[in-house]
């Protein structure tokens, strides 16, 4: 039986293999309570997709969760330049239950590494057996995968593997299983168009041939240095786009969220396309400085409740809170 890795263990443990690692808020203390099931004994990986574009969104939504699931949802977030945002170092609600017949197969290294494995049913929790890695994936079929961002997954997979002995100590990428080989009904990861391959099958052919080297091996004889995306430029507007007050009726209804700027009066043709969106990431920003000032505020009321009450759970009621915040303020994130 193997217990969790302590937080420390862990980080050295992808570093070693190559990994760019980035360590997000309180990630080292950020878990599951206690009353929702243990974390351990640890019995291999699970890789999912998160369903999700962008990185500060997606990293934010598995730190935090969301009403139906509360965060962390997964030990660590691989985006699409391989870095690897971890966000917690215990129980994290990634798995859910699972087929148990699959749990066995994964304990005894029993079944062939080059097919998939099928569910039948949930009757395990997986929480308690698999650390997890969400990557930043659509999901849709089509979303393309980076070869980049497979080989970190692959790398992540390595590093929790050879932490635990490697093949040496029965620990081989049969150790590595995607979420639809878990659970019934789910299709993560799932491959998308124009990049690379990420079947279950063909990452843990990947796994073994990268557990046969040392964590500093890499296919070609170097480590690729994590890329960031290059940021583009949006091509200025090169004429004036007049709107007419039909034009302004149709742009800014009166039911919705944000009123007309204040200058868009019916008839005033001077404003363009590029003026009406700095105008609403101008009030979406004001926006999201309004709820953290909010979410300051409702702290301070919880801790000075908690200084008189002894009984009141502070810290849940400020994850509760936080976490609602945290899912309006990447909604908003997404719509500036």
């Amino acid at each position: 039986m193997a217990g969790p890795l302590s937080p420390d263990r862990l980080l050295s443990a992808l570093r070693a293999e190559g990994l760019k690692v980035v360590e997000y808020k309180s990630w080292r203390a950020h878990r599951r309570p206690a009353s929702t099931g243990s974390f351990g004994p640890i019995n291999g990986v699970m890789l999912h997709h998160t369903v999700t574009t962008g990185t500060s969104g997606s990293v934010a939504l598995c730190y935090n969760g969301h009403s139906a699931l509360p965060g962390p949802l997964c030990h660590g977030v691989i985006d699409k330049d391989g870095t690897v945002y971890l966000v917690s170092a215990g129980r994290a609600n990634h798995a859910g239950r699972g087929d148990d017949d699959v749990l066995r197969q994964v304990q005894n290294e029993s079944y062939d590494r080059g097919k998939t494995l099928t569910p039948n049913e949930a009757n395990t929790d997986g929480n308690t057996h698999f650390y997890g890695f969400e990557c930043i994936n659509l999901g849709n079929g089509k979303d393309p995968w980076p070869a980049v961002q497979r080989d970190a997954m692959v790398r992540a997979s390595a590093a929790i593997l050879r932490a635990y002995g490697g093949p040496a100590k029965g620990w081989t990428a049969r150790s590595v299983i995607g979420h639809r080989e878990w659970q019934p009904g789910k299709i993560d990861p799932r491959t998308g168009q124009g990049g690379v391959d990420v079947a279950p099958p063909v990452l843990r052919g990947l796994i073994d041939e990268r557990l046969a080297h040392a964590a500093s091996w890499s296919p070609g004889g170097k480590t690729p240095a994590p890329t960031t995306p290059v940021p583009t430029t949006p091509p200025k507007e090169s004429t004036v786009m007049p709107l007419s007050t039909d034009d302004v009726a149709r742009i800014w209804k009166t039911d919705g969220i944000l009123p007309a700027p204040s200058t868009a009066a019916p008839g005033n043709t001077h404003w363009t396309a590029d003026s009406y969106v700095r105008d609403i990431h101008a009030r979406v920003r004001a926006v999201q400085g309004a709820l953290d000032a909010t979410n300051a505020t409702i702290r301070a009321m919880a801790e000075a409740l908690a200084a008189r009450d002894d009984a009141v759970d502070v810290d849940n009621l400020i994850q509760v809170i936080e976490t609602r915040l945290e899912g309006v303020r990447v909604r908003l994130e997404m719509e500036s």
